[in-house]
């Protein structure tokens, strides 16, 4: 189920489209203390940020957007590389940070609206210690079941390779085929960009290699490579996902191997000759395959990061233009509580949804912007609800409790659900007792219908669904905690995502924009941990730039 827990990035308010901007302000440098100051502005005057003495100032970067890329990019900067980066800006242009991450509690109930969980990679757990985490960390069960809805049933997620001669959902010939794939006896690739469809078989094997690639590979949701339930990740169509960009690990597998078997033993011998720098001891150590969140919630992630970079971050900021200045850096003109405001930088990073950078862009580059209208958000909506534990049936209880991650429903079982997360099996202290709390996804690129419907009849759609396969027929009627429709969410990595996404950073580049950097979901991948691992990613390239073309 980390498939559907990854359910990533949603950058949206319940009403418009999927963006969050947050803007905050990181610990002022040492040489030259750097305090933004907003005035009033009177019509169409323009305060700009100043320093003590009056002089002006200007900032090493500006990070437009506070949702989890943007605040873990200012995070990165700040922490890795404060030689050339402590003067940091973080905008956002809603009321709060966290972007997608939208944490509830309410009567006993902790429940997320957005991602759920995150996978435990170093660099999240990095984040997390970095902003004073550590001891708020809780990780699921690593043995706790995954289900995927088959023909009626749940039926277990087979977990090691020993699983795989039990493993129902395929034939004896369909394993056969699926491990002749992973070992590249298969037809070659074809002279194009592969969808996920079109790698099905060879991608299926991937869960019975659970064993090898997490001790061998970088940590990757392996539930996401089950082209069938493709909708569980990116709420996308599997004949339209662009195998390289949504799944790039498992590519990359197969382009320096031949198969993934073959990439899987030559990023061994590649490691082998290089190997890794010491891992960082203040990190804890995950066990198994499993996912994480915080004691109250993913949201105690964004605000720790925002508590710690302080005044630099500026909530309702909502940029109106940005223009390059003459000496190669950039002004930036925000809407803001008190009037209109100007910032200078020498770096921006925009880390808002795509279609809204492209309109903040096109006067800069139109290339670039009609790349970036390009990629496409469909609506997905999270229902939450609770009902007693005596309403789930008794086949789908272990030792008399509901345990497990959750389940996935592919479409063509005949269910409008994406997939159900066991919220209070997952983490503690997330329902009252008796009670089990159900996070639901529905919508997604194949069911778009969501938007014209109301939130009584998403609930009801739920119910009806789970009542097919996890809830008694006769329960009661479940009590509805939240519902939050996303318009725009998950950014699909369609066939051609990466080519557009070159022809935005190259239009950029090529019309003299150097230090403007694309960031967010949309770039780095839309899990969570992805976000974070972006970010880092991102930073380096800031530093690298701020490191070479610095303004004195």
């Amino acid at each position: 189920m980390t498939a559907l827990i990854d359910l990533s990035l949603l950058r949206s308010s319940p009403s418009v489209s999927p963006f969050s901007i947050s803007h905050h302000q990181l610990p002022p440098r040492s040489r030259k203390p750097f305090k933004p100051r907003c005035s009033l502005a009177e019509g169409p005057t323009i305060s700009s940020s100043k320093i003590d003495g009056g002089e002006s100032s200007i900032a090493d970067c500006v990070v437009v957007g506070g949702g989890i890329s943007g605040l873990c990019i200012a995070q990165a900067l700040v922490t890795k590389h404060r030689d050339v980066a402590s003067n940091v800006i973080v905008t956002e242009a809603r009321n709060r940070v966290g972007g997608n991450i939208t944490t509830v509690e309410r009567d006993g109930y902790l429940w997320e609206e957005g991602p759920n969980s995150f996978q435990p990679s170093d660099p999240i757990l990095t984040m997390a210690v970095d902003s004073g985490l550590k001891d708020d960390l809780v990780l699921g069960d690593p043995n706790a079941p995954r289900f995927v809805l088959w023909e009626g049933k749940l039926r277990p997620v087979p977990s090691k390779p020993t699983d795989l001669p039990f493993f129902d959902l395929m034939s004896i010939a369909g394993k056969l085929r699926a491990g002749l794939g992973a070992i590249g006896i298969r037809p070659p690739p074809p002279g194009y960009e592969e969808s996920v469809e079109e790698l099905c078989a060879v991608i299926l094997v991937l869960r019975f290699l659970n064993a090898l690639l997490n001790h061998f590979v970088q940590t990757f949701s392996i539930n996401k490579l089950y082209p069938q339930f493709i909708t569980g990740v990116y709420a996308g169509d599997p004949s339209k996902l662009s195998m390289k960009a949504a799944f790039g690990r498992v590519w990359k597998l197969e382009e320096i191997g031949g198969s993934i078997i073959g990439g899987t033993f030559k990023t061994i011998q590649e490691r082998n000759k290089t190997p890794k720098p010491p891992r960082d001891p203040r990190l804890p150590k995950p066990k198994g395959q499993t996912v994480g969140s915080f004691r109250k919630g993913l949201t105690m992630l964004p605000e720790a990061i925002a508590n710690s970079l302080g005044s630099n971050v500026k909530l309702s900021w909502k940029l109106s233009s940005i223009t390059k200045l003459g000496n190669g850096g950039y002004n930036l003109t925000f809407e803001t509580p008190e009037g209109m405001v100007s910032l200078q930088s020498r770096s921006v990073v925009m880390t808002i949804p795509s279609h809204v950078a492209s309109n903040l862009l096109h006067p800069l580059s139109a290339a670039a912007a009609d790349a970036l209208s390009q990629f496409y958000y469909p609506p997905v909506a999270s229902v939450t609800v609770s009902y007693p534990k005596e309403a789930i049936r008794k086949e789908c209880l272990i030792d008399g409790e509901l345990k497990g991650f959750g389940q996935l429903h592919p479409r063509s079982q005949g269910i409008e659900t994406l997939g159900t997360i066991y919220s209070s099996s997952l983490f503690p202290n997330r329902a009252p007792s008796g009670r089990v709390l159900l996070l639901n996804y529905i919508g997604g690129a194949t069911n778009t219908g969501i938007l014209s419907k109301t939130e009584g009849e998403l609930v009801e759609a739920v119910d009806r669904d789970l009542r097919k396969m996890l809830i008694n027929p006769n329960a009661k009627d479940p009590l509805v905690l939240g519902v939050r429709v996303w318009p725009k969410a998950i950014p699909q990595f369609l066939v051609g995502h990466l080519d557009l996404l070159d022809t935005a950073k190259m239009a950029l580049r090529d019309s003299g924009f150097h230090g403007l950097f694309l960031g967010g979901n949309y770039v780095s991948g839309v899990a969570l941990g992805r976000c974070v691992e972006g970010a880092y990613e991102v930073a380096a390239e800031v530093k690298e730039f701020l490191s070479q073309y610095a303004y004195k």
